[in-house]
């Protein structure tokens, strides 16, 4: 049997040093190289729309585009006090109000100074990993495109390669021009997009990228959408949701069809590599880098947090409120044996099982299309 020693690199999902552990060894870092191990597929069957809900989609995609520069308001002024104000209500420390009544707790002292500062820093570092999560959309879809063998998958596919580039041109021109600049990549979604890219299986990179990333972001920049009056973040998000139900939507479609053929120890196989990406974007969301820039002591601070209950990490949760139940549709919740099932039961988000899944909900995330109706009206 695979233990998490093999599937993680450690034998507790909860190690602290093996978390800490992880951690960007060159910041400065420009270029980064991982070995792409696909082969390339051709198809000599053109015959669009044999699967139709793909070519739906497809459709759908080239009726949805939008330009970055254009539709966009970016002389709108930003003030990032306004944002975090937004975020954490009345309540100065927000999300860490049950870490501020720790015992053990760095943060115990704060007063609205630093509560405001580690609001920005913790706005500026989740949308720098947005954004270095959609350059690995990016490069993975570009994979998509090369290695699925279906015609009706690669014209979709193409369509979210140019959706990718215009997202990591928004949140990059955001960060650079509305806030404080941009975060390194963290080190634990560095890790899973170098596994997603470097898996020679194509439908391992739908999953990880399309079903685990992509879902996860769907469900943040909903949450962030929901609570955040900044105008110009609030219709960025709304578009680039838009886009993402589509993105997650196309993973699922495609897999569906895929995984009813699979056997169970190939199931068994997505299913370890689905808990691998959901351990390691929960360990992302530990904003190590964070705490070092607030001269805060880091091993403290995720010492505490991992031992956060359940209940109090509402956005944590609800970041996988798109994949539990898209994972559910697919059949890796119950297949060998209910082994993710019971996996996402320990992480304390099996609750999401029922949710909508997105095969179909893309169509209500239709941002661009309902206002492009309402100018015309």
């Amino acid at each position: 049997m695979t233990t998490d020693q093999d599937i993680l690199g450690r034998a507790d999902v909860n190690d602290l040093e093996a978390i800490i552990a992880i951690a960007n060894t060159d910041v400065t870092e420009v270029i980064h190289t991982v070995e792409d191990n696909a082969d390339a597929i051709f198809t000599w069957d053109y015959e669009k729309g044999a699967r139709p809900a793909l070519n739906k989609l497809y459709e759908k995609a080239k009726t949805s585009q939008w330009n970055g520069e254009t539709d966009l308001d970016w002389s709108i002024e930003v003030d990032p006090e306004r944002i975090i104000s937004d975020l954490q209500g009345s309540n100065a420390a927000g999300p860490f109000q049950w870490v501020v009544e720790h015992p053990d707790s760095p943060l115990k002292n704060f007063g609205d100074k630093e509560w405001t500062e580690l609001g920005i820093e913790s706005i500026n570092w989740r949308l720098s990993q947005f954004m270095h999560g959609e350059q690995g959309a990016l490069i993975c879809t570009a994979k998509i495109v090369e290695t699925v063998p279906w015609i009706d998958a690669k014209y979709y596919a193409s369509t979210q390669v140019m959706d990718e580039a215009r997202h990591v041109e928004v949140f990059a021109k955001y960060l650079q021009e509305k806030c404080t600049g941009y975060y390194p990549v963290n080190a634990h979604l560095k890790m899973l997009l170098d596994d997603i890219v470097s898996d020679s299986r194509w439908d391992m990179t739908y999953l990880g990228m399309q079903i685990m990333v992509e879902g996860l972001a769907l469900a943040a920049f909903g949450f962030m959408h929901q609570i955040t009056d900044e105008p110009l973040l609030k219709k960025l998000l709304r578009y680039v949701m838009s886009d993402e139900a589509r993105h997650v939507a196309f993973g699922v479609l495609s897999l569906k069809e895929y995984y009813a053929e699979l056997s169970d120890a190939e199931m068994r196989e997505r299913q370890e590599f689905t808990f691998e990406a959901a351990v390691r974007m929960r360990d992302r969301f530990l904003q190590q880098e964070v705490w070092e820039r607030m001269g805060v002591d880091g091993r403290k601070m995720v010492k505490i947090l991992l031992e956060t209950p359940p209940e109090e990490q509402i956005f944590q949760q609800m970041l996988f409120s798109k994949i539990v139940p898209n994972c559910k549709k697919l059949g890796l919740l119950d297949a060998s044996d209910a082994w993710l099932r019971r996996r996402f039961e320990e992480i304390g988000v099996i609750q999401f099982e029922d949710w909508a899944d997105t095969g179909e909900e893309y169509l209500e995330f239709d941002a661009v299309s309902q206002d492009r109706a309402a100018a015309s009206a």
